[in-house]
């Protein structure tokens, strides 16, 4: 008997998968035991959506949108997230605009992820301060980044 072709249309491999994603988080969560910290994580892929999130136990719940919006900014604009502080001081109402209606955070923690010298992704972390996010964020990208 012949086996049916499946009628499910397909879904492309992406570059950023869960598990790129998780030695980033971990590679983070480790640059924040240096520190004495913890912080929620999140990756997302190029387009800014979620593929993994990390937690720690004593974070508060807005830690994981901001995490998020930190990383989706990283890889919204392929910067760090620290580099839109002082533009966001300049021109607070386009980046206003484009935290509501993507998700976006200004703040330093965020970090893009590149493959191959191609965005595939960003990191971005939330819990301790803001120096202390983007070290977090720069370590979880470095680890996987190429």
């Amino acid at each position: 008997m012949a086996q049916q072709e499946s009628i499910r249309a397909k879904v492309p491999q992406r570059a950023m998968n869960a598990a790129m994603a998780r030695r980033a988080a971990e590679a983070a969560a480790e640059k924040a035991k240096e520190f004495g910290e913890q912080v929620s994580i999140a990756v997302v892929d190029e387009s800014g959506n979620l593929v993994y999130f990390l937690r720690a136990d004593s974070c508060s719940y807005i830690t994981f949108e901001t995490a998020k919006g930190k990383a989706a900014l990283s890889a919204g604009f392929r910067r760090p997230s620290k580099e839109f502080v002082e533009a966001a001081r300049d021109n607070p109402g386009f980046w206003l605009s484009a935290s509501e209606r993507h998700g976006m955070i200004i703040g330093a923690g965020g970090y893009p992820i590149t493959r191959d010298g191609a965005l595939v992704g960003g990191i971005g972390c939330g819990g301790a301060t803001g120096e202390q996010d983007h070290l977090c964020a720069e370590a979880g990208a470095k680890a996987v980044s190429s």
